[in-house]
């Protein structure tokens, strides 16, 4: 009778065993890199006055540092730029034919005058007196149509009241110029008002420079 050669079946290794094994390979990197983070050094904070400098804070800079006041700008751009003898007498050498020609040149010689009129060798009630009726007659030398003469009067008298105060030597110019100042129309119309009108005015830089001088007392 034969023989049967029986072989006993070897048993594969649990499903569970496998899965606990993986667990245990993941737990045991995630405590070592847990781990080595733990140690990792902290910076401590560099006491004060310890001269080295704080690391810049990105919430500052140029972007968030005060801008400057828009009024403030505005009033450095809208401040007026102080005329010169030099500035008045170029213009007077300008084309008189202009429309704008008369009405300029009161502008420029008020704007020259006051500023002459806030020196402190020229302070004195007389010229004060003439700074403000200048500045009234010109209050309103942008309207068309208004005269021109009244301006030029007053800036006359302004002239005249500093050349007593401290320019003797302006006497005889200053009367001329009196002289020129009343016989003005105030328009520029015709040719000849045109032409007296720059007369006038070239003698009235001729003074402004003379005044912009140190005075004699």
């Amino acid at each position: 009778m034969a023989e049967i050669n029986i072989q006993r079946k070897k048993s594969s290794p649990s499903p569970w065993l496998l899965i606990l094994l993986v667990l245990a390979v993941i737990a045991t990197a995630a405590y070592f890199l847990l781990h080595a983070d733990s140690e990792a050094p902290v910076p401590e904070p560099v006491p004060a006055g310890a001269g080295v400098p704080n690391p810049p804070d990105s919430t500052t800079g140029a972007e968030t540092g005060p801008a400057p006041a828009a009024d403030a700008v505005g009033d450095m751009a809208s401040e007026p730029v102080p005329v010169t003898p030099e500035v008045l007498d170029s213009f007077v050498q300008s084309d008189p034919t202009q429309p704008q020609y008369g009405r300029e040149g009161l502008r420029l010689l008020t704007s020259a005058l006051v500023s002459l009129a806030d020196r402190d060798d020229l302070r004195d009630p007389a010229i004060v007196t003439r700074r403000d009726e200048l500045t009234s007659a010109t209050a309103r030398l942008e309207e068309e149509g208004s005269s021109l003469r009244p301006g030029y009067v007053a800036a006359t008298a302004l002239m005249q009241a500093m050349q007593q105060k401290a320019y003797p030597a302006l006497e005889a110019d200053i009367n001329q110029l009196t002289s020129q100042a009343t016989a003005l129309s105030g328009r520029t119309a015709t040719s000849q008002d045109q032409q007296q009108l720059r007369e006038y005015l070239t003698r009235a830089a001729t003074v402004v420079t003379a005044l912009n001088q140190p005075s004699a007392r």
